[in-house]
């Protein structure tokens, strides 16, 4: 196959998993939220099981009228949904979904390269936020940089220990050099990587900066119609991504009991799929914490849970040659 065609197929297939698999998470939050809840759920939009409730909610905000507020910064306003929504359509360059190269863009430094790309999107907030002219989404948009600023540490600390382990900042390298014993002295990073990842998405229990009931959704209050949709869009998107990420640095990706190179992107998709559910049941379970409990769970806590991953990761690894 032709090289070129080769990048634009993939590149084709990325685009197609970026329009499709945050709508599937989208639609199984609102199903599984409601039968842990005790209720139907969607029902009606498409037919079965409200299948097509996401897609009607898409047309809806179409129709929305597009209002700028007027003391607004109208090009930092504008800019915002884009600078929140792009960078995991980026992330999802580099993440491995097979053996030998099944990946568009095999970076050395891939891992560097994802957590620093996702760490732009949470930009995107704190620019809705300032630029809204609206002292309540100002507020919403001061909690994200500070909810940002305490769970980037502990995060980069416990993919560190992955890259450690594996001798390699690249993904593809750290999901071949995978092994399920790693999973027993792993598993502090494993925790400390997706709880901080869920912090950085302001997903429930950690989504005071947004907290609907109380600042009316924090930094986005003044957007409607696409340019809200695209905030929602890219916190399921970031879901799909905290999720793959997830898998490749702890639970070896692609990796399953058999036919990994056939079957890898499938084993992939399992995984994401079962931590993403895990999201939800989190969000159904837990109830929002305070912002002092934020902090004391980011310093307090998983800080030095990810600096004790690092410090017995570096002696298994002095230790297993």
């Amino acid at each position: 196959m032709p090289e070129l065609l080769e990048i634009v197929l993939k590149l084709a297939a990325v685009a197609a998993a970026f329009g499709v698999l945050p709508l599937l998470v989208g639609q199984a939050e609102h199903k599984v939220m409601a039968h842990m809840q005790g209720r139907l759920g969607p029902m009606y939009a498409g037919g079965f099981h409200g299948w097509a409730q996401l897609v009607a909610d898409g047309v809806k905000f179409a129709q929305k009228e597009d209002v700028v507020p007027a003391a607004a910064d109208r090009t930092v306003f504008k800019l915002a949904p884009a600078v929140a929504i792009v960078p995991y359509l980026l992330v999802l360059l580099v993440i491995p979904v097979g053996p030998d190269g099944q990946v568009v863009l095999d970076l050395g430094l891939g891992l560097f390269f994802a957590l620093a790309v996702m760490g732009i999107g949470v930009i995107g907030a704190i620019m809705a936020g300032w630029s809204s002219a609206n002292k309540y989404s100002l507020l919403g948009g001061m909690r994200i940089a500070a909810q940002l600023m305490s769970y980037e540490l502990p995060m980069v600390f416990a993919a560190s220990s992955a890259a450690m382990a594996a001798g390699t900042l690249s993904l593809s390298g750290i999901a071949e050099a995978w092994h399920w014993y790693w999973l027993p002295w792993q598993a502090i990073g494993l925790v400390v990587f997706f709880v901080a990842g869920l912090a950085e998405l302001r997903r429930p229990p950690f989504d005071m900066p947004l907290a609907d009931s109380e600042i009316i959704l924090g930094p986005y209050t003044e957007y409607g119609g696409l340019r809200f949709a695209f905030f929602l869009l890219a916190e399921y998107a970031g879901i799909v991504v905290l999720s793959a990420l997830t898998a490749v640095l702890f639970l070896g990706g692609w990796r399953g009991p058999f036919l990994d190179a056939e079957l890898g992107w499938l084993w992939l998709l399992v995984k994401v799929f079962a931590l993403a559910f895990i999201v939800i049941w989190l969000r159904v379970s837990y109830p929002r914490m305070r912002e002092d409990q934020l902090q004391k769970l980011a310093w307090g806590w998983l800080v030095p849970l990810a600096l004790a991953q690092l410090a017995l990761t570096g002696v298994l690894r002095v230790v297993l040659g």
